[in-house]
């Protein structure tokens, strides 16, 4: 019989990382997944054309942006996620919404709410798949003309998010009554004149050229007024003193995804107008002109919302929006 002897043996690696990595993060040793899916990722040099509707540029081209940044991988994502990462954070909120849904079915709870509840959310909440869809296409914009993958694969991630959000405000459509609600939405989206000017703010936004100036308007200054405003002062507050608490349960991911969201656009905004006092005055303009925009475009919608107190509502919103801009160091 032959006797087969095992030891065990370490392998020592010849390098802890990627070279490219490695100048990131202080020399070869150990890195984070996040810092290996992130650093040092951005194409270049060796582009073989540039792009013939814009020749002015490279493919990947940091001056298509008017903030100017020496490194910009400095614009570093709190929450690190990466795509594994990101996913499985996804993955756990997608259990607790299909848990909600879950609990409300089984207890018949959508039949029970007060028919005023019924038609508000149906009022309000269906139009505005269409702005979770402008923010998912915005977002593809800046990950696709953005520079440096610290910024733009958090958009990419972002842009998904937006997706969701859309997808979520489908399904609580669905939920509540049948598919000519969707249409229904729809129609109010193009033709209701309270719906026109968030519309416009909307389509405005799908042509401003500037990656950084379309992150502070899309992320910073609509998303920012746009959702304490509706799953904040309309959904868990006004809705929840009428009976509709079931509501909150079904869209308990917008908020929740909404706070995560805000430590990676502050983070990127705080540190690329920290950089130079030219990026402050410039990031700092967008944010009051594009915020001005969002509260003026949101202001018809807090009186669908909200009735008579809407506009007190979103003056609170804007004056936390203007608390957080100042923290970061914008205004």
């Amino acid at each position: 019989m032959t006797s087969i002897d095992l030891q065990a043996r370490e392998i020592k690696p010849l390098r802890n990382t990627f070279t490219h990595v490695a100048r990131y993060i202080g020399g070869d040793k150990p890195a984070t997944r996040y810092q290996e899916a992130t650093f040092g990722a951005q194409p270049t040099s060796n582009f073989h054309y540039r792009p013939t509707w814009e020749p002015q540029y490279e493919l990947f081209d940091a001056s298509r942006s008017a903030v100017k940044l020496a490194d910009w991988y400095v614009l570093k994502d709190p929450r690190q996620f990466y795509y594994a990462s990101w996913t499985m954070a996804r993955a756990r909120q997608q259990e607790a919404v299909e848990s909600n849904y879950q609990f409300v079915d089984a207890r018949n709870l959508l039949a029970k709410l007060p028919d005023e509840v019924h038609d508000s959310v149906l009022a309000v909440m269906m139009p505005l798949r269409h702005v979770a869809w402008g923010g998912n296409m915005n977002n593809c914009f800046i990950s696709a003309y953005g520079y440096g993958t610290a910024f733009t694969a958090p958009a990419t991630f972002h842009a998904m998010d937006h997706l969701g959000v859309a997808q979520y405000l489908t399904r609580l459509g669905l939920a509540l009554d049948d598919p000519h609600v969707l249409d229904e939405g729809k129609a109010q989206w193009l033709n209701d004149p309270r719906w026109q000017v968030l519309r416009r703010f909307v389509e405005d936004t799908l042509v401003v050229k500037d990656p950084f100036e379309l992150f502070i308007a899309q992320n910073l200054a609509l998303d920012g007024l746009l959702y304490p405003l509706i799953y904040g002062s309309y959904i868990d507050d006004s809705l929840a003193r009428k009976g509709g608490t079931t509501i909150s349960m079904l869209t308990s991911f917008m908020p929740e995804w909404f706070d995560e969201s805000v430590r990676w656009i502050d983070a990127v905004a705080k540190v690329a107008a920290a950089e130079s006092a030219e990026n402050k005055a410039l990031i700092g303009g967008w944010a009051k002109a594009w915020g001005d925009r969002a509260q003026a475009a949101l202001a018809p919608v807090a009186e669908i919302a909200l009735g008579a107190e809407g506009q007190d509502a979103l003056a609170q919103v804007r004056a936390t929006f203007d608390a957080r801009c100042k923290k970061a160091g914008l205004l």
